[in-house]
């Protein structure tokens, strides 16, 4: 399975560049389908091993209950259902089996992928995400069951960088589908996405193509300019992390939102989509908080300092104020400078622009409203 999945990030770096905007090479380069074809079940699971790992229930012919549910509102309340870590006493119960050799496979074939990409950032253009599902859990929430599947983003970056994850369900994947075909008819013709399935959403062998077609469907969607930059698809990636990351942060769970808080600033720098300042700065302040609560003043002042960067010398930015009053305070705290960012502040109080004090980089994060 690595050595297939080298090869595919392989030809989609080397890949034809003029076509990848339009339609007609999109769907020369990739498979009509992203189903496996029937003489493909056989020996699936074995050749699927050492890089996913998933659990079933071969025996249950009931109908899906994530197919059919929540087909007119937001799959993704909350962030809620859809972060992997959701963790708690009104979590769902998961059925979790990731065998040994697995983790092992999946591991070696991480390692892989960073030697690929270590080699080749500097010389091949453009350089594209690739997709890797790592697991896919059976959920039991009662009254409705589905399965959570965990994808590993992984793209250009410093070696040894671990790649970002994401947890999402069917319905999710359906939405941003349908979004994505109601906005980009032309585009989204030559991009396939596997269909409902009323029975069997269980069994091993359904688990193994879906996990196998979203890859595909992901990787598609990053390969078309027009559909990578779209902001249905940013959501899909961020919104859930940041959700979920920013409800951590309100209820004191410091340790569990970093993770979370971490995960959402890599997988941002590795879309590499430009969609305005607004959510890394939150994703910065998210990190300066529970670094701070952490007793970590040193990256809690870091993350301060690339957020001064990114809002730069412009008009004032309502995380502006915030954020220099942190680096004021830990910079003090620190024994390290601290006049620069004092008197950017001062002026800021003096024309009246924030109030004094400043609100602070915390009462930011309860108050955003993220949509």
């Amino acid at each position: 399975m690595a050595s297939r999945l080298l090869h595919r990030l392989r030809h989609a770096l080397t890949g034809d560049g003029p076509g990848e905007a339009a339609a007609g090479p999109e769907a020369e380069q990739f498979p009509e389908s992203s189903e496996l074809e029937d003489d493909d079940a056989e020996g699936l699971s074995s050749r699927l091993s050492g890089t996913l790992s998933f659990t079933s229930a071969e025996e249950d012919e009931d109908q899906d209950d994530e197919d059919d549910e929540e087909a007119d509102h937001d799959p993704l309340p909350d962030g809620d259902r859809a972060a992997g870590e959701d963790a708690g006493p009104s979590c769902a119960h998961a059925e979790r089996s990731p065998p040994p050799d697995g983790q092992r496979g999946s591991q070696l074939l991480t390692r892989q992928l960073q030697d690929f990409w270590k080699k080749s950032r500097n010389t091949l253009v453009p350089q594209r995400l690739l997709f890797e599902v790592t697991s896919a859990n059976v959920v039991k929430d009662p009254p409705s069951k589905y399965v959570l599947y965990t994808l590993a983003v992984m793209g250009p970056g410093p070696p040894g960088r671990q790649p970002a994850q994401i947890s999402r369900r069917y319905s999710d994947f359906e939405r941003l589908h349908r979004n994505l075909q109601r906005q980009f008819r032309g585009p989204m013709a030559a991009i396939s996405f596997p269909r409902k399935r009323l029975r069997r959403n269980f069994t091993t062998e359904t688990i193994a193509r879906r996990s196998r077609a979203f890859e595909q469907f992901l990787g598609h969607l990053q390969a078309v300019p027009e559909l990578r930059q779209a902001p249905d698809l940013q959501d899909f990636f961020v919104l859930p992390e940041l959700r979920r990351a920013q409800s951590l942060t309100c209820t004191g769970l410091y340790r569990e939102a970093l993770a979370l808080w971490a995960n959402a600033w890599q997988l941002q720098a590795q879309l590499g989509v430009p969609s305005g300042p607004d959510r890394p700065l939150l994703t910065l302040a998210g990190l300066a908080v529970c670094h701070q609560e952490l007793e970590d003043p040193g990256e809690a002042r870091a993350c301060c300092e690339k957020a001064l960067q990114l809002l730069g010398d412009k008009s004032p930015h309502p995380f502006l104020a915030p954020f220099l009053e942190a680096h004021v305070r830990l910079s003090w705290h620190l024994g390290l400078d601290k006049h620069q960012s004092e008197a950017r502040l001062q002026a800021l109080q003096e024309a009246g622009l924030t109030p004094t004090p400043p609100p602070s980089l915390k009462e930011l994060l309860i108050k955003e409203v993220l949509d």
